[in-house]
């Protein structure tokens, strides 16, 4: 395919959390944990609040979409306390091979997160990864005050990052997510999609499948020549 616009311009989506870093420094559990106890401050029980964040992200994919829909919550304090509380500078460090493969591929390059933005910048702050991308979607940044916005891996939301991207053909767009439903969502659209996953023996989901992020130029090799 010839591309003879920016807007018909390749472009590469990065899914942030357990994505560009390694769900071995233990970010998800203790954002887990953050929310549990957010829960257990409105007057949930814990059990009880450990099995409403559970159905929450199965329903909704967020537990704040959950809470919103069901309670009342002021979403911007509740980003503050789950979030905005991690101890990331403790956890992430700068990733210099990370940097390397990102600067080798040569398209426009976007975080596509379900996360709200501060959450979302400090990590690739931390991460030394800053200055790589293009921009960012994150779903909950203009819209966190909406009890309705749209998250993966509902289809709106990759025909948000689309449109925020500037790039109209599905075919042109490349993924890569730690969550199976988010890459066959993106794959079901037309998306390149690449599965970051433990169990590589296990379903296949998406197009290709890798352990780490760092194994991303092996499976699409021609993106990096």
């Amino acid at each position: 395919m010839t591309i003879d616009s920016e807007a018909d311009s390749p472009v590469f989506f990065f899914d942030c959390d357990n994505c560009l870093y390694s769900k071995d420094l233990g970010v998800l559990q203790l954002m887990r944990q953050k929310i549990v106890e957010y829960f257990v401050r409105m007057g949930m029980e814990e059990n009880e609040a450990k099995e409403l964040r559970a159905r929450y992200h199965m329903d909704y994919g967020l537990a704040l979409r959950g809470l919103q829909k069901h309670h009342e919550v002021d979403p911007i304090q509740y980003d503050k306390e789950v979030d905005g509380s991690l101890p990331l500078d403790d956890i992430m460090k700068p990733d210099p091979v990370l940097r390397e493969m990102l600067a080798g591929l040569k398209m426009k390059k976007w975080i596509f997160t379900n996360a709200y933005y501060p959450h979302a910048w400090r990590c690739v702050k931390l991460l030394g990864i800053d200055d790589q991308f293009d921009g960012m979607v994150c779903m909950t940044f203009a819209d966190y005050r909406v009890p309705d916005f749209v998250c993966k891996p509902e289809i709106e939301a990759y025909k948000k990052a689309m449109e925020e991207a500037g790039v109209k053909d599905p075919s042109l767009c490349y993924l890569v997510d730690d969550s199976a439903a988010n890459v066959d969502a993106a794959k079901s659209l037309g998306w390149t999609s690449i599965h970051v996953t433990d169990d590589l023996d296990g379903p296949k989901h998406g197009d290709y499948q890798i352990t780490t992020i760092h194994d991303l130029a092996k499976v699409l090799p021609h993106l990096w020549q």
